[in-house]
């Protein structure tokens, strides 16, 4: 590992790589805190054990960066791919190598643009009705002062020339976002706040947290905004079907999402709407469409399981003889679904790997009712037919079921390791 990787990631012990607790004290993590699937080790032990030099790294999922973030400073030029345009948007926001004066003076123009209250909410475009007061029935998530000054910081963004900057400032302003809301977003969704009707949440509240956020984030810059290697690249696009166009890479590593029937697009949900990146239900709705099928919180079509993998056919079979049972009767589709999705992205993505490359993914199991989707094993049944062979099934660590199967740490998150023939 290079002496500016370690001076990123403070040289720290980890109980275990398989999980990225405590990343928001690492620099450029904390600007839109995340719960990360991985530690940016991962990349850095994949590095050492690959068999061939590895100048490119693809990341079919990239959430929010760490991988791409993590081979920049290891001297790797990231390929990333993200639905998600927010979380793009993230990715982007790191990756990127700023002219340090253009962004003071950027933001001391925007700062001042702000500070007179320009009432931008009368032009703001459509947003679910639960999302500013009134809202309905007296719910709502922002109060009218807050919502009228992120949309005055948004129109104080669209005056800003440079597109790295703007993106800069707009992901920052989404780091302090939910703070000066009415509700708390984690892993299990949306919840309003106890006692949120009595917060009094204050635009110079906002401005000030906004300031210093951006002070914070300057301070990263001014440490690490010089890397091992400063060039990337980020695809917008579905990872079950992207077109790479010829690009080639040398390791594959990323972390899907788990089937565990949540829609992480929920998890951004305010994000996405409160910055723009959302224009109408129809936006919406083809963003979830666009998401692995992990979830059966949209309405879609599932496609039938890929075959290849007894303990695929077992598990599906045993799901609906239990249709009954399940909390939705939609989960055996699911299931199908969603190992038909990983296998297309996982044929995509193993197409741009070189000779002798590797793919890595961290990759976690689901139960419901009695049947456990032990995802690295069924992976490990498919695999072959894409011409790469199983280097290494490592268990990371024991993860909780859902509350309906009882909240036991019972489930198994791994590291699967592939190679290419």
């Amino acid at each position: 590992m290079g002496t500016t990787f370690l001076e990123w990631t403070g040289s720290r012990d980890l109980a275990t790589i398989g999980t990225n607790s405590g990343s928001a004290s690492i620099p450029f993590q904390g600007w839109k805190p995340f719960k990360e699937a991985f530690a940016p080790e991962l990349i850095a032990q994949a590095l050492e054990a690959s068999e061939r030099p590895v100048r490119t790294i693809l990341d079919p999922f990239g959430g929010s960066g760490t991988s791409s973030l993590a081979a920049q400073f290891l001297g790797v030029r990231p390929l990333t791919v993200e639905v998600n345009p927010f979380l793009a948007d993230v990715i982007s926001a790191k990756l990127t190598r700023y002219d340090l004066s253009s962004l003071n003076r950027d933001f001391a123009e925007l700062m001042e643009f702000a500070s007179t209250e320009r009432n931008s909410l009368t032009k703001a475009r459509f947003l679910p009705p639960t999302f500013v007061e009134p809202g309905i029935k007296d719910r709502y998530l922002f109060s009218k002062v807050i919502a009228s000054t992120v949309f005055d910081l948004l129109e104080g963004l669209d005056r800003i020339d440079s597109n790295d900057n703007s993106r800069f400032f707009r992901v920052l302003l989404s780091g302090i976002l939910l703070d000066f809301s009415n509700a708390r977003v984690s892993g299990k969704g949306r919840r309003y706040r106890k006692n949120w009707q009595n917060l009094r949440h204050t635009r110079g509240a906002l401005m000030g947290a906004f300031a210093s956020h951006i002070q914070s984030a300057l301070g990263d810059l001014a440490r690490f905004n010089d890397r091992a290697c400063s060039d990337f690249e980020v695809l917008v696009g579905d990872s079950r079907s992207i077109d790479f166009g010829g690009r080639g890479s040398d390791l594959v590593i990323f972390s899907p999402p788990y089937p565990n029937s949540f829609d992480y697009t929920d998890v951004y949900n305010i994000e996405l709407w409160m910055l723009g990146y959302l224009n109408g239900w129809e936006d919406n709705r083809a963003l979830r469409l666009s998401t692995l099928s992990s979830h059966v919180q949209v309405k879609r079509e599932f496609d039938v399981h890929p075959t290849g993998s007894n303990l695929l056919e077992d598990a599906i079979e045993s799901l609906i003889a239990a249709r009954d049972e399940l909390w939705d009767q939609r989960i055996p589709e699911m299931v199908q679904g969603y190992f038909s999705d990983l296998n297309q992205v996982i044929a995509s993505s193993s197409s741009t790997l070189r000779d002798h490359g590797q793919l890595w993914m961290v990759v976690g199991d689901s139960r419901y009712v009695d049947t456990t989707i032990a995802v690295a094993e069924i992976l490990a049944e498919l695999v072959p037919q894409h011409g790469l062979e199983v280097a290494e099934i490592r268990p990371f660590r024991s993860m909780r079921s859902s509350p309906q199967q009882g909240g036991r740490r019972e489930l198994s998150e791994s590291l699967l390791v592939l190679r290419k023939l």
